[in-house]
């Protein structure tokens, strides 16, 4: 995922709820994993995260996956491909 605010978190919590699909890396230059993990467990107009969220070292660990957080601004330097990416969501 590329971009972590409303749209961005919307397709977290979709992907979550399909199996054929995995979040394994989110990028954002602008929020830290401490942040994100507040903003996903308490969304203002969606509401709780159904499930776990925790903030690790650059991860984010959703139902006890590990999401690799990058925080660079040129999306050609983040590594998608390094990091198992298929599909990246642009959601910034």
């Amino acid at each position: 995922i590329s971009g972590f605010g409303r749209i961005g978190r919307l397709v977290l919590r979709a992907t979550e709820k399909n199996p054929a699909v995995q979040v394994v890396m989110i990028n954002d230059p602008f929020m830290t994993p401490d942040y994100m993990a507040y903003q996903l467990k308490y969304d203002s107009t969606h509401g709780r995260f159904d499930g776990t969220v925790e903030a690790g070292e650059g991860k984010l660990i959703v139902n006890g996956r590990d999401i690799i957080v990058k925080t660079e601004r040129e999306p050609a330097a983040v590594g998608w491909g390094a990091g198992g990416v298929y599909l990246v969501a642009e959601c910034s």
